[in-house]
């Protein structure tokens, strides 16, 4: 018997076949094999076609069934995990009115801001813990004023795994998670913000109806289970924002537990079970996967645009052709900690929340031609990496925040030693490292939902450690007094 997943990313979909008894991922592959195309007329602008979510699933999803040999009538239930923060749109035939405005869009974020001053900047945090930036309401905000031809058109919205359960279930519904994501969700009032909704002049109609984000959502319908194989009838139980989810499949579900990731970008994302936010709104604040309105459960996601591509960038531009990157992390162990004085500032990618939304790019402090060598600089790019984890930690720490451990895939940046030492070390938490992925989370929590697991500690009670790692007390001076010196750097720019 088998629990399946889905992760629908913006770069490819994955799928994931998990074995309900023992836990174990017996098949996944991923669509397509290079990045999936995003469309920008303009600068600033991010678009994608769901019916190409939707080819790529039925790619991934044929070769997990391929792989497996697997019954699809031993297929119990499906789970979904998506890209955060888009925006699909459908008439009353369920035909997609234009592309996908995703995740990485900035569009929007005048609206956003228009609203939050409109509002009352303090009325909007209390309710919604963050401001609408540039979120999904905003997103539908820009539609409403720039194409309302195409606004006139809508019967519902959706976030890109709406849209997938409506393909694999002919059925429209929304999670209190995916609200909160999109904004428009009231903390206080626990239902669909009236202040966003009035502000903006959004009709109610426009929303779908909710369902729990554990429970039976909908079922795979006759023609979607002639599309992919899958048993007429297979329930979808599950459904979550990829960064919720990726704290689900590392078993992070309680206050105070910690998920990592450090990809492109990177992500700290923690638990709180009381409705708290930043006065500043420098870190966002969702709906967890297990939050009720009785049973307080938010996630508080720290998310920062310039980590890994600032190692990417560096590999394409800065070291040998050759040099893999398991090599280029060997060569910045052999600088000391602090780099000989370099301190690297990582933001290039864009503008940052953390920051307040400034953009105040990559650059590279404290070189001397006289003795500093490649080893140097890549130590000191990791370290300003950490060292923004770190920044943006303390203000997670400021609204109740306790670190003292972080769950993290064993992927992207967790590989390097000296990335994971520095951020044990530098945070004062222990780094567990864990052999997972967002596709075999959401099946395992479609388990939860389906009700085949009686609890989270069963459904992941197979996730395997690979490692831990320690802070390294005893250079803890060393590492301070490099941060220090970086983060001087960050609030004189």
């Amino acid at each position: 018997m088998y629990v399946l997943g889905y992760d629908i990313g913006s770069s490819s979909v994955k799928a994931a076949l998990v074995e309900i008894e023992t836990g174990k991922t017996v098949a996944s592959d991923f669509y397509p094999k290079v990045e999936m195309p995003m469309y920008a007329e303009r600068a600033g602008w991010a678009e994608q076609d769901p019916e190409m979510w939707w080819t790529n699933l039925k790619l991934a999803n044929a070769s997990v069934l391929r792989q497996s040999n697997a019954n699809p009538q031993d297929i119990k239930a499906i789970g979904i995990s998506w890209q955060m923060h888009g925006l699909v749109m459908v008439d009353k035939n369920r035909t997609v009115l234009r592309p996908s405005i995703i995740w990485c869009d900035s569009r929007a974020v005048p609206f956003g801001e228009k609203a939050f001053h409109a509002i009352g900047e303090e009325r909007v945090l209390s309710h919604l813990l963050n401001s609408p930036g540039n979120f999904t309401a905003a997103k539908l905000a820009w539609v409403k004023e720039n194409e309302p031809e195409i606004y006139d058109r809508i019967d519902k919205i959706m976030l890109p795994g709406d849209y997938i359960a409506m393909k694999l279930t002919n059925e429209i519904s929304v999670t209190i998670e995916g609200l909160s994501e999109g904004i428009f969700w009231d903390f206080k009032e626990n239902a669909l913000s009236q202040d966003i909704m009035d502000y903006f002049g959004f009709e109610k109609e426009l929303i779908p109806d909710k369902v729990p984000v554990f429970g039976i959502q909908g079922r795979v319908s006759g023609p979607a289970a002639k599309e992919l194989g899958l048993y007429p009838g297979t329930p979808v139980s599950y459904r979550a924002g990829d960064q919720p989810n990726n704290a689900a499949s590392l078993n992070v579900f309680n206050p105070g537990e910690i998920a990592s990731t450090a990809g492109t970008s990177g992500v700290v994302y923690g638990v709180l079970d009381e409705v708290k936010y930043d006065p500043r709104s420098r870190v966002n604040i969702f709906a967890h996967v297990n939050h009720h309105p009785e049973s307080t459960r938010l996630g508080v996601l720290l998310c920062i645009n310039g980590t890994g591509i600032l190692n990417s960038w560096m590999k394409k531009n800065m070291v040998p052709e050759n040099l893999s990157y398991h090599e280029m992390n060997r060569l910045a162990a052999q600088s000391p900690i602090g780099a000989r004085g370099i301190s690297v500032i990582p933001f290039g990618n864009g503008a940052e929340r953390i920051l307040e939304n400034r953009d105040m790019a990559s650059s590279f402090h404290g070189v001397n031609f006289n003795i500093h060598s490649l080893s140097d600089l890549l130590r000191g790019a990791q370290e300003g990496i950490v060292f923004s984890f770190q920044y943006g930690m303390e203000i997670m720490q400021q609204i109740g925040m306790d670190i003292r451990v972080i769950r993290a895939g064993n992927a992207n940046m967790f590989l390097s030693p000296l990335f994971r030492e520095t951020l044990a070390s530098i945070s004062g938490a222990v780094i567990e490292l864990y052999d997972t992925d967002g596709a075999a989370g959401a099946a395992k929590a479609a388990g939860i939902g389906a009700e085949i697991y009686a609890s989270p500690a069963e459904a992941f009670s197979s996730l395997k450690k690979i490692m831990s790692v320690e802070p390294d007390n005893g250079n803890k001076a060393q590492y301070q007094e490099a941060y220090q010196r970086w983060k001087f750097l960050v609030s004189e720019k």
